[in-house]
């Protein structure tokens, strides 16, 4: 998958799935979402062991193209967004590459990123979608959304899910222009989400009409 979009005529956009080279800048925008997450968990890890941690999931296979897929945004050169899911089926999976990407250091508890399971049944469950605060604004944020039923289709889903912390309306504003609709609530450490979902085939209508 390679999407190439033109931002304005400052700079060109590349949304393509990820590679190994690139979790070195995929972790820092990954540990943003950690942080809004506010994790006990993580409150006394240093920032290095966490990146390091999370560098080391994302140049797994499994979180590139295996029990998961990750999707970049690239603007010279540079990443500055990120798309990550799978199967509901696969979480236990992926939690657990995240798990064993921990165990170099004793500065984490036994479960430091949580084990809350956060899809629900039968759908492609996008776990994470970050851009870059530099660049947020820009589209960049619905553009990583537009790749996303490719991906879903891939694996056999025909409906995404997402959850969106209470606390963040502008990223529920971004899921309600993408029409997707509240389905639940859920707790996930000590924050509160709406669950969303939209189906694939309204998601590529949304798509084609942008």
């Amino acid at each position: 998958m390679i999407l190439t979009y033109r931002n304005g005529g400052i700079f060109i956009i590349t949304i393509r799935e990820a590679q190994k080279d690139d979790a070195g800048q995929i972790a820092p925008l990954i540990n943003i979402i950690f942080k809004e997450m506010e994790l006990e968990e993580l409150e006394d890890v240093p920032d290095p062991a966490v990146l390091k941690a999370i560098t080391a999931a994302y140049q797994s296979e499994a979180y590139l193209s295996g029990a998961a897929t990750t999707v970049v945004a690239e603007a010279n050169g540079q990443v500055v967004g990120v798309a990550f899911g799978y199967p509901d089926e696969n979480e236990q999976k992926v939690d657990q590459v995240l798990e064993d990407a921990t165990s170099f250091s004793d500065v984490f508890a036994d479960d430091p990123f949580g084990s809350d399971y956060e899809a629900f049944r039968n759908e492609w469950y996008l776990d994470s979608i970050v851009v870059d605060p530099k660049f947020q604004g820009m589209g960049i944020g619905g553009k990583l959304l537009e790749a996303i039923p490719e991906l879903a289709e891939d694996d056999g889903k025909n409906v995404v899910g997402l959850n969106v912390d209470f606390e963040n309306p502008g990223a529920k504003a971004l899921y309600d222009r993408h029409e997707f609709k509240t389905v639940g609530i859920k707790k996930i450490g000590d924050h509160w989400y709406f669950h969303m979902q939209r189906e694939v085939k309204q998601l590529e209508l949304v798509r084609a009409n942008n």
